[in-house]
């Protein structure tokens, strides 16, 4: 399968992603360019998106990048610092790329901006993956 296979496989089966209401940008082996935008569903109690909403976007891009490769891959370490707040109607970016990897482990990095301004940074978000000897 192509990257775009892979990643359409992929959503058919992630309700969660749907849920979010992402839009793949862009794919291609080791990246991914993801879109979402923050409904009135998606805030805490201060009324900004909840944390678990910019991880989510990011763990999606980074599950679709890794995986984009035709090698099933799994996540197994993941970090995200939340450098903004995010309202209501916020268009986020989510773009995943590998940094480094080796035969069974990959690296990425997966920065979160906000469409409007896609030079802020709102999130950075980091994952390890497991690259099991599985293929799509």
């Amino acid at each position: 399968m192509n990257a775009k296979e892979v990643v359409d496989t992929m959503l058919g089966q992630d309700s969660f992603s749907k849920w979010l209401g992402i839009e793949v940008l862009q794919i291609k082996p080791g990246y991914c360019k993801l879109s979402m935008i923050i409904r009135a569903d998606m805030l805490n109690g201060f009324g900004i998106a909840h944390g678990g909403i910019s991880y989510s976007l990011a763990d999606s891009a980074l599950a679709f990048a890794s995986n984009a490769g035709g090698i099933k891959s799994l996540s197994i370490e993941t970090s995200i610092a939340h450098v903004e707040s995010l309202k209501e109607h916020d268009e986020l970016v989510a773009e995943a790329f590998c940094e480094t990897e080796t035969k069974k482990l990959g690296h990425y990095v997966v920065t979160i901006t906000l469409k409007k301004q896609p030079t802020k940074k709102v999130a950075l978000f980091r994952g390890i993956v497991y690259k099991t000897s599985k293929v799509w």
